[in-house]
């Protein structure tokens, strides 16, 4: 039996696909969008921009940011009844309500 092949972007071709509506340039307000420790954030993924991308595990999950790390927040999620930390890229985030 041989080694399965392929990262963790295998297999995500219908996950990480935009909307015909949303092709085309990446506003840039959202690229530097700044949050506050406490805010509560929801992961969805921009698939234009491989940097700071998460596991897909996580994909949609929200969460709370913790702190900021460079330009990446801390996101703590909790996943599967464990509370886990995902460091993200503001454009990988969204404001939740």
């Amino acid at each position: 039996m041989g080694k399965r092949k392929g990262g963790y972007r295998r297999k995500k071709r219908l996950l990480f696909r935009k909307g015909a509506r949303e092709r085309g340039k990446i506003s840039l307000t959202k690229y530097v969008q700044e949050f506050n420790a406490g805010d509560r954030v929801q992961l969805s993924v921009e698939p234009a921009v491989q940097t700071g991308m998460y596991h897909p595990r996580f994909y949609g999950k929200s969460g709370v940011v913790h702190k900021k790390q460079g330009v990446c927040y801390h996101v703590k999620i909790t996943d599967g009844g464990k509370e886990k930390t995902v460091v993200v890229h503001p454009v990988h985030l969204r404001r939740s309500a």
